[in-house]
């Protein structure tokens, strides 16, 4: 009765470890199956799609910041080709007529 048990008891053991091995298989299998997906869909890795994000940022702040400047240089222009009217008092002389 007691070899009965250990041989039980070793076939349970090696059935375990069977087991054991074909999860580990499965588990190999279910990445590289993942993995497979994943480049057909052409996904990206996370730290490759957040350098995107951030190379994004910083050209959004880039052209927000070139934006302004324009508007600055064209309220510039606009100043230089209509200037506004000076009102002399009497007396003084206007310095843009004077030669």
């Amino acid at each position: 009765m007691r070899q009965r048990l250990d041989d039980l008891a070793g076939v349970a053991g090696g059935a375990f470890s069977v087991l054991a091995g074909l999860k580990n298989e499965a588990q190999a299998l279910a990445k590289s199956q993942a993995e497979a997906f994943a480049q057909r869909m052409e996904l990206v890795r996370r730290d490759e799609f957040e350098a995107a994000l951030e190379l994004a940022r910083r050209a959004r702040e880039a052209t927000e910041m070139l934006e302004e400047e324009l508007r600055e240089l064209r309220l510039r222009v606009a100043r230089l080709e209509n200037p506004t009217p000076t009102i002399l008092l009497a007396g003084e002389a206007d310095s843009s007529t004077t030669v």
